[in-house]
């Protein structure tokens, strides 16, 4: 598995590749979770995130979705992530960010074009940026919050498929 210490992506990514089939990886997640820990398996999308009393606003979870296009050789894609609530909140506040900035563009322009003052506007669109530079920067702050349980995250991970030879 890739070090997790990639500063620029929100959501850290990693693939590991196994020498095993896809049915014996599954049996394989179909343990009993351990506190502090919750896992589960829908079909080759397994889900490890810690219990409600271990968690916090910026607690990650882990999504891995498990493939196979070989005989015997399997694929863990692995997704570190925030809680999808927090994330597709982030993701909204995202698009109205860039959606306010397109509008008011188009204001500035129009304006320009007509010869009146565009202060007020180019403003506003210098303000949009700083906001989504802040939201940036509390999404990076949101990620090393949750470093340590990301790292807890991926030591069960490494626990769980240690016994699997790796191709």
């Amino acid at each position: 598995m890739s070090d997790l210490t990639n500063d620029i992506v929100l959501r850290p990514r990693f693939k590991i590749d196994l020498a095993t089939d896809l049915e014996s990886l599954k049996k394989n997640f179909d343990r009993t979770s351990e506190p502090p820990f919750v896992l589960k398996r829908l079909d080759e999308h397994i889900y490890l995130r810690f219990r409600k009393e271990h968690t916090n606003f910026w607690s990650p979870q882990l999504h891995l979705e498990l493939t196979s296009f070989e005989k015997n050789k399997s694929t863990i894609h692995g997704v570190f992530g925030p809680n999808p609530t927090l994330w597709t909140f982030f993701m909204f506040l995202h698009f109205g960010i860039g959606t306010l900035f397109v509008i008011l563009g188009i204001f500035a322009y129009s304006k320009y074009s007509l010869g009146n003052d565009i202060t007020l506007w180019v403003v506003g669109m210098f303000f949009l940026v700083v906001l989504w530079f802040a939201l940036y920067a509390i999404g990076r702050f949101g990620k090393s919050q949750g470093k340590g349980q990301m790292k807890q995250l991926s030591l069960l991970l490494e626990d769980l498929i240690q016994n699997l030879p790796r191709s």
